[in-house]
């Protein structure tokens, strides 16, 4: 049943389509396009390189000129905007003799990475849903978006168990510490994804939740043994893979339980690529680099060499390779030399071209232009959006049921926004259930700002709503909280009564 997974994945819902008089299956035509391609078109496939929508001409005409001489599989955009996004889109898929794959990171959506589009909620927030239903509907929504912009492979869900606090990189992307929690919620919103036509990508494999590194600056370490590894960090990869996620990005990580080379990022471990990932769990779908730019693995090699050592290990996509041409060479002559490695091409190209007849690449394609913004932020997703934080409200303690606040002249009620300005939406929406006295701690005064005549002021009041702002995820950095303001919380609460509300990726209420 397993080595059936990624087969069913790609062609349960495959009908027959039309290209002149005839009539292609996947298998027809993806016979059809591997037979008439030559080996640099062939090694081409393998390579998605970085596009800016925000950079210049020059920018554009290099990435002109390795679509048509590299032959590129794909691009993955990063910055920009999304109608110069599908402009360029256009303009790189006309030059394409196959289809290209367009990727993005937009893991909390689009707006990850472009102006003028929606940002849902990041997956720490979706973590604290209670209804998975809304990830799907998510999911479901974020594809939409994704093809109306001519996207096809969300580099997401995130699939990291949030074991370790200290992590600089994963934190508020992960959907938390259980994972239990972790697999149900990265299903729903793989399904939402896959069911309408947009490739999931689980990331980081074989988990990067439990490091203190950040990967883009150097190489983490994952000290843990293997059957710690296998019971936690593999387990929602095991999950998504049962349940058919297309595709896994690797970490750029160094895992000793599996691979004893030092300084070798999983992404170029044989071991864990392919003996681990592909034999040992069964997996059949398209394999991921992580961007073979950043630090982890770009420190110890050159542009070029870890393309081919990345390709060697058993990934089938190179993702963000800073030295095509090189790249293409060194991988070419390495087949040359020796015939396997021309085998594992034709799995590696076959398999890619079998995902883009899923996607429906199989024809010419083009992104309308007229109304993408309106279609992009369409009203049920920001209806979504506002339904998703409203769910991940989370009240961590509710001492003698004082929520909700009553209004009335016994209760003098106040509120100190601390990292706002003056006039916030915060404030504004309290005054609207009650009548507040509200005082504004702005985030430039926020490191040393001298709370003793606010505290005198809020002394005299029954309830007072404290609300923490502009705060960040790094735990070195005490999240932005300076121990002044630690002060003032406790002081103030051994004064009066005290909400804390906790403006992170989702609002946590806590009663002092």
């Amino acid at each position: 049943m397993k080595k059936l997974i990624f087969i069913s994945f790609l062609s349960f819902h495959f009908s027959h389509f039309s290209v002149g008089q005839t009539r292609l299956s996947q298998k027809e035509w993806v016979d059809s396009v591997y037979d008439c391609m030559s080996l640099e078109q062939k090694i081409g496939q393998l390579f998605m390189v970085a596009a800016y929508s925000n950079k210049n001409e020059h920018h554009f005409r290099h990435l002109d000129s390795l679509i048509t001489h590299c032959h590129l599989g794909g691009l993955i955009f990063f910055q920009g905007g999304p109608l110069r996004q599908a402009k360029l889109t256009n303009r790189y898929q006309a030059l394409a003799k196959i289809p290209l794959w367009i990727g993005m990171d937009a893991e909390w959506g689009l707006g990850m990475r472009l102006d003028s589009t929606l940002s849902f909620p990041k997956q720490m927030t979706l973590g604290a849903l209670q209804d998975n239903s809304l990830i799907y509907k998510m999911g479901k929504q974020l594809a939409y978006q994704c093809r109306r912009l001519g996207v096809h492979i969300s580099f997401s869900p995130v699939m990291d168990v949030n074991s370790n606090p200290d992590n600089p990189v994963i934190g508020v992307r992960s959907f938390g510490e259980d994972k239990e929690k972790v697999a149900m919620k990265g299903i729903a919103y793989m399904r939402g994804l896959q069911d309408n036509k947009v490739l999931a990508c689980a990331k980081h494999f074989p988990g990067h939740g439990d490091t203190d590194t950040d990967s883009h600056l150097s190489l983490p370490i994952i000290k843990q043994d293997k059957k710690r590894i296998e019971s936690l960090e593999l387990y929602p990869f095991k999950r998504l893979i049962k349940d058919s996620i297309g595709s896994i990005m690797i970490a750029h990580i160094n895992t000793p339980a599996y691979e004893e080379e030092e300084n070798l990022a999983a992404t170029l471990s044989h071991n864990i690529v392919n003996d681990l990932l592909k034999e040992k769990l069964d997996f059949e779908g398209v394999i991921f680099t992580d961007a073979l730019n950043m630090k982890a693995v770009s420190k110890f090699y050159k542009p070029g060499e870890v393309d081919l050592l990345a390709f060697k290990a058993g990934n089938d996509v190179l993702l963000f390779s800073e030295n095509v041409p090189k790249a293409v060479n060194l991988i070419k002559e390495a087949i040359e030399e020796k015939k396997n490695l021309r085998k594992e091409l034709e799995k590696k190209v076959r398999k890619i071209l079998m995902s883009k007849y899923w996607l429906k690449l199989y024809e010419k394609q083009h992104v309308k232009i007229d109304s993408l913004y309106e279609d992009l932020n369409n009203g049920n997703a920001h209806a979504l959006r506002v339904k998703m934080y409203e769910e991940a409200f989370t009240i961590v303690r509710n001492k003698e049921s004082l929520l909700p606040l009553k209004n009335g002249k016994s209760n003098q009620l106040a509120s100190v926004a601390i990292g706002l300005d003056k006039e916030n939406v915060f404030q504004k929406t309290l005054s609207k259930y009650a009548e507040f006295k509200n005082y504004v701690v702005d985030k430039k005064a926020m490191p040393d700002f001298d709370y003793r005549s606010l505290l005198d002021s809020l002394s005299k009041c029954n309830i007072v709503v404290v609300s923490l702002h502009e705060l960040h995820n790094q735990r070195s950095k005490n999240y932005n909280i300076s121990q002044n303001t630690i002060e003032f919380v406790q002081n103030l609460a051994s004064k009066t009564k005290v909400v804390l509300v906790v403006m992170v990726v989702m609002i946590v209420v806590v009663m002092l």
